[in-house]
Formats: C-alpha cells, sequence, structure tokens
C-alpha cells in the first residue's frame, strides 16, 4: 500500500432481484421464528424462479414448505396460521395463480381485522410474479396491481429495482396487515445498484412512500414495477431534446402515496402515467383521477394522459406480445402528446 494510498471496500455493490428477494426472505426468517414460507417448489427444488434457494437446507422443513398444488388449499392455511399470529409468506408461482385462492385472500385475509373490530390480525405476505411475462400467453401474463389495489384491508407493493425488492419485502413481513407483493419476472435477473444502507439487515422501505428515481421540471412520469426502468430510458432520450422529466416509482400502489405525486405535477404542470396492465379501471387511471380531484388540478396545464397496456388478452406470437406492452418509444410519444410538441 502507498503511502496515502486508502484501500476500502465499494459502498455499493450490484445485485439481482432474485438475490435481493432472497436476501430478503433469509434475514427475516432468521430474525423470527414465526416466519415461514409456503408455496408449490419453494423448498426442495429451491423455488420456481429460484427466490428460495438455499433456504430450505438452512431452515428446515417446518419453515419452508412444499405444498400440493391447490392455492386455495395452501393460502386456506396461511391465513388460518396467520390469525393465530404466525407470519407466513404464502408464495405463488405466478399471481396469475391467485385467481384460484381469490376468496381467501379478499373474503379471509383482507377482511378479518376490520369484521373482528381489531381483535384479530392477519400478518400474512402473498408474493409472486406479477405481470406480463414472455412468451406465455394470455393466462400467464397480466398485472393484478388494480385487482388488488381496489380493496380495503389489503397493503399492495410493487417493486422495481433490488433494494425496492429487499427494502419492501421485509417491511410487508414486519407489517401486521396483509400486504400483497407484486414482483416481475422479468425483472429478477436484472442487477441493480444496491447501495451500503441496503445491505444492512435491518433496512425497510416503508409501505406507501413512493420515490423521485430521476428528478425533472417538464413533466412527471409515473409507473411501477418494470416500466419505471422503461421510463428511465424515455427520460434520457427526451433529455437530449431538451426535455427533462421527473421520474416517479410508486412502490406501493395501496395505500397510495398522492401526496408525492401531486407536488410532482404542480413542479411540472405535466403529468404521464404508466403501467403494464389494462386501461380500464386501472393504477393511472387512479392517479389521474386523485390528481384530479386533489390540489394540484389547477396546476395541469395539459390533461393527463396513460400509457398502459393494451385492452386485449396477451397474445402468444411475440410480435403481437411487444406491441400489447408499454415500450420507451410509447412514453416518449405520450410525453410529447402532453407537452402538445
Amino acid at each position: 500500500q502507498r503511502r496515502g494510498l486508502r484501500l476500502s471496500a465499494p459502498a455499493a455493490i450490484q445485485v439481482t432481484v432474485r438475490d435481493a428477494l432472497n436476501q430478503a426472505l433469509d434475514e427475516e426468517l432468521e430474525r423470527d421464528e414465526r416466519v415461514f414460507l409456503l408455496g408449490e417448489e419453494v423448498a426442495q427444488y429451491d423455488g420456481a424462479y429460484k427466490i428460495s434457494r438455499g433456504l430450505w437446507k438452512k431452515y428446515g422443513d417446518k419453515r419452508v414448505i412444499d405444498t400440493p398444488i391447490s392455492e386455495m388449499g395452501f393460502a386456506g392455511i396461511a391465513v388460518g396460521a396467520a390469525m393465530v399470529w404466525l407470519r407466513p409468506v404464502c408464495e405463488f408461482m405466478t399471481f396469475n395463480f391467485s385467481m384460484q385462492a381469490i376468496d381467501q385472500v379478499i373474503n379471509s385475509a383482507a377482511k378479518t381485522c376490520y369484521m373482528s373490530a381489531g381483535s384479530i390480525a392477519v400478518p400474512i405476505v402473498f408474493r409472486g410474479p406479477n405481470g406480463a411475462s414472455a412468451g406465455v400467453a394470455a393466462q400467464h401474463s397480466q398485472c393484478f396491481a388494480a385487482w388488488y389495489g381496489h380493496c380495503p384491508g389489503l397493503k399492495v407493493v410493487s417493486p422495481w429495482s433490488a433494494e425496492d425488492a429487499k427494502g419492501l419485502l421485509k417491511a410487508s413481513i414486519r407489517d401486521d396487515n396483509p400486504v400483497v407483493v407484486l414482483e416481475s419476472e422479468l425483472l429478477y435477473g436484472v442487477p441493480f445498484e444496491m447501495s451500503e444502507q441496503a445491505q444492512s439487515k435491518e433496512f425497510v422501505i416503508p409501505i406507501g412512500k413512493a420515490k423521485i428515481e430521476r428528478q425533472g421540471t417538464h413533466v412527471t412520469l409515473v409507473a411501477h414495477s418494470r416500466p419505471v426502468g422503461h421510463c428511465m430510458e424515455a427520460a434520457a432520450v427526451l433529455s437530449k431534446e431538451g426535455v427533462e422529466c421527473e421520474v416517479i416509482n410508486l412502490r406501493t400502489i395501496r395505500p397510495m402515496d398522492i401526496e408525492t405525486v401531486e407536488a410532482s405535477v404542480v413542479k411540472t404542470n405535466h403529468l404521464v402515467t404508466v403501467e403494464g396492465g389494462w386501461p380500464q379501471f386501472g393504477v393511472g387511471a387512479e392517479i389521474c383521477a386523485r390528481i384530479m380531484e386533489g390540489p394540484a388540478f389547477n396546476y395541469l396545464d395539459a390533461p393527463a394522459v396513460r400509457v398502459t397496456g393494451a385492452d386485449v388478452p396477451m397474445p402468444y406470437a411475440k410480435i403481437l406480445e411487444d406491441n400489447c406492452i408499454p415500450q420507451v418509444k410509447d412514453i416518449v410519444f405520450a410525453v410529447k402528446k402532453a407537452l402538445n410538441i
């Protein structure tokens, strides 16, 4: 070592979303013996997407449990366990399969605290991949953010980056309410920078708080999950043309941090929402309605614009699939439409 030269480990590291979720589960299983994971292939196979890799060998059969192929059955077991103050993490191999357990999620998990006048809490996490995958057609490619965000009694989070995934999953497991964690299969293998702070075992991201990923002055872009990345790419393209976009990563669908969106709209005077789900009754529709009903409406210089998935069941053919999912060019077009340029 040369005199005056200080050698130190870099503060930030690159971590994939998959590894961030695995870290979160590992740390919470270690931290609280009431936490357990159950679902199809989560144990001996290490998870269909390897999110639970190594956890069965470390924690054993009672903490990481393979279930039969019956979402209604194992979701019901998980809800019952939560009612007696265990903390189950219930994995759906994809949220499309959560439709098999919709009664357990909505009528049992979401409503029990209210119907018992607060005497029975249900501290459960439902998690798994959500939204469009690649080449799996209509029955396996839909976003459930609006479905579950519609229902009182649930909290709903939708992470984008590795930090989002780790911090939101840990916060969800520690929460005393049922939380739906909507992950993106297409992000599992994507590496993101993880700060030194996020590497801590006590790192959590508050549920219900959005994050401004990029500061801007001309237009507000609001997205969640994978489309946040598309917004960042579109903002970089538009910046070269002199348009500065403020990109908001919503992080939480319910409760929605509309205050952060309002503050941004007051600054930029324009709003574009971006999501992978269908347009009708979507997350973007809710954001637009909330802005219209609130104080930020008077600051808009143009109508808000929504960028969504196409209003059709997802086609199987790749070229049709690509045209059903919002692309960077669609966001650029929408921004120029909002700014009338």
